[in-house]
């Protein structure tokens, strides 16, 4: 019952606990996880700001290797394998493309083997899953330290930015790796924000302790409301029910409808987890962004989750924009403007995709999902064109009486079709999405494959030539 490696008394409890939550009991440590992120933040806000960086690194360390032993037993050593193996690669190849390679290829091969020894049907809380965040921050720091070896001039003011220019110990390394603020869940951060934060730099005052203890309230806070809303609504629109003969009986509109509510609710499991583990790294300080243009300071360098434009966009690149903040920039800083040299943005877009639905395992329904995702963000970015520089359509648009209809609209199609693509993404295996897409004929698919197709024809017809040429020059 217990977790291998921990307490009897201890896993005891906690099963008992997560029994009566009706959750599992991997679940309920992961929350405690992250919620005992605040103390540990609390204890080096007072004890340890501005201390000798040493005994960061080492606390970092020993709080995420604690997290770890609590949550996987002594299947932390998968982690702690990577991380050594990544700092002898630092150090023995140093800042060279072979460096960079060989990180890439290990760390990836490690995970890819991972998901294909521990893989089931069901998503399980397995060490996989806080792995698969190491994996995006070894690689990104072998990336950033070889930019740190290049002439500045030859580097774009992001990369500049992020290049690591001394060389990490193991322990800097180590407590980059296991900061207990994100080594569950994320957030990405740079190995350069990290150095900023242990030389307690990463603060609204100069030389005092950040003033955060109310932007980080906030989000945990937020992170709250949003797990009881999960909590509440997550037996009504269970996985397993897609499945169920009972679903089938039910009419196509009830099962559009369904899939509508039900990919709403599931992504408040991460919304609640992102909130959460922001809130601890905005505490530590490690979330200051600078200020804004009126001078007072910005918290989201940690930010995974836009609440408000996630909860009121009708657009998927609003969506996009706005869910997993951190990851996505991790894949266009790291992948997509790297594939710069191919000279095609579209196969570059693909290619990230790509990455990005192997990074989260092995089976079929990743690669769906993000092929969905790639179809609709093409389908409308043509659609908001042709409606932008259609004069009928913009005009019917810019009615004010018809943009609620139009927003319920869009808003309708945006999370039908949201939770459309996550069908794959949370069902995993093809004999699983491929029943639920038939009950449903499909109807994604068909729709945007359509439009993808008939849109530019559309386009020639409400386009006027003079607009065209116009959008040309």
């Amino acid at each position: 019952m217990a977790v291998k490696g921990s307490g009897l008394g201890l896993g005891l409890g906690l099963a008992a606990v997560a029994e009566v939550l009706g959750s599992s009991e991997q679940a309920l440590r992961l929350i405690v996880s992250i919620l005992m992120g605040y103390p540990f933040a609390l204890f080096q806000r007072y004890f340890l700001f501005q201390k000798e960086v040493y005994l960061i690194h080492l606390y970092n360390t020993l709080t995420g290797l604690s997290i770890a032993y609590f949550n996987f037993g002594a299947q932390f050593f998968h982690s702690l394998l990577c991380v050594l193996i990544q700092f002898l690669v630092l150090r023995l190849m140093g800042r060279t493309v072979t460096a960079v390679c060989t990180t890439f290829c290990f760390q990836m091969m490690y995970l890819m083997a991972g998901y294909y020894f521990t893989a089931t049907e069901h998503y399980d809380i397995k060490w996989t899953m806080p792995h698969c965040v190491l994996t995006l921050k070894l690689i990104g720091l072998a990336i950033d330290y070889y930019d740190g070896g290049q002439v500045v001039e030859a580097l774009t003011p992001e990369q500049q930015r992020f290049a690591v220019r001394g060389v990490p110990t193991l322990l800097e390394v180590s407590g980059f790796s296991y900061f207990y603020g994100a080594f569950m869940v994320g957030p990405q951060f740079s190995m350069t924000d990290y150095q900023k934060l242990a030389r307690g730099e990463m603060t609204d005052v100069p030389g005092q302790r950040p003033n955060s203890f109310v932007p980080a309230l906030k989000r945990l806070t937020l992170g709250l409301i949003c797990l009881v809303i999960y909590t509440l609504l997550s037996p009504y629109v269970s996985d397993e029910y897609f499945l169920s003969d009972k679903f089938l009986e039910q009419s196509f509109w009830f099962r559009c409808f369904y899939m509508l509510v039900w990919g709403k609710v599931v992504l408040y499991k991460y919304v609640t987890c992102w909130l959460v583990t922001e809130g601890v790294c905005i505490l530590i300080g490690l979330g200051y962004n600078g200020q804004d243009e009126n001078g007072k300071p910005k918290w989201d360098a940690c930010a995974n989750m836009k609440v408000w434009l996630y909860e009121t966009t009708p657009l998927f690149t609003g969506t996009i924009a706005s869910f997993n903040i951190n990851t996505n920039a991790w894949v266009a800083r790291y992948i997509f403007k790297r594939l710069k040299f191919l000279g095609n943005k579209l196969v570059s877009q693909a290619l990230a995709l790509f990455f990005l639905a192997i990074w989260h395992g092995l089976h079929s329904g990743y690669l769906v999902c993000f092929q969905m995702e790639l179809l609709i963000v093409i389908v409308e970015k043509q659609a908001v064109s042709l409606v932008r520089n259609s004069p009928a359509l913009s005009t019917l648009a810019s009615i004010t009486v018809l943009k609620p209809v139009f927003y319920v609209l869009q808003q309708t199609n945006h999370w039908m079709f949201m939770g459309y693509s996550l069908v794959p993404f949370c069902l995993f295996t093809w004999d699983k999405w491929l029943k639920v897409y038939s009950s449903v004929y499909f109807i994604g698919h068909v729709l945007f494959l359509t439009l993808l197709f008939g849109l530019p024809y559309i386009h020639r017809m409400l386009v006027p030539r003079k607009e065209k040429l116009k959008k040309a020059e």
